[in-house]
């Protein structure tokens, strides 16, 4: 991945998509180049992973995006009883199956922002009312943070640093 410059002009829905696919792609850069022990190891007392992570952001995407708004999802793991169990990677998951549900979350939640006006409003996991602009604001913030949890655990891993390849592109 390279440098995804945001553009300074265009609609706010259309930086507020940006901005959140920036920080979706970093989360999918820092994963490139790892194997499945790799990314399920945790380097961190917490036990955090960034399989883990990976699977707790996607169910945010389709919690935040999808049930808010109230379109229909793959079922998502949580747990009322286990508040963590979004974060953990089971002994039985397949990173395959992991990476597919996030890839399979962004698209669905994409297409819930793009159905939606920035004032549309939704009914959160909580009760409240909640706007589209509400949502995806919470959601870069969300993303966001989780990406400086991933960028640290790669460094830990390997060392690599950053949010974005910065070698230049082959074709360029």
């Amino acid at each position: 991945m390279t440098t995804m410059r945001s553009p300074h002009t265009g609609t706010e829905k259309e930086i507020l998509l940006h901005s959140m696919e920036r920080h979706r792609a970093a989360i999918r850069w820092k994963l490139e180049g790892l194997d499945d022990e790799q990314l399920r190891t945790s380097p961190v007392s917490s036990g955090t992973t960034l399989l883990g992570l990976v699977k707790h952001l996607g169910a945010c995407e389709y919690g935040w995006f999808c049930q808010t708004f109230g379109v229909a999802t793959e079922p998502l793991p949580f747990d009322e009883e286990d508040e963590d169990a979004d974060l953990r990677v089971e002994p039985g998951e397949k990173t395959a199956d992991l990476l597919a549900f996030y890839e399979r979350a962004c698209a669905a939640a994409n297409a819930v922002i793009e159905a939606s006006d920035l004032d549309a409003t939704g009914t959160s996991w909580a009760g409240a009312q909640v706007s589209m602009r509400w949502v995806l604001v919470h959601m870069i913030e969300e993303t966001a943070r989780h990406a400086g949890h991933v960028d640290i655990l790669r460094e830990l891993l390997d060392g690599t640093t950053g949010d974005h390849n910065r070698a230049p592109a082959a074709d360029a």
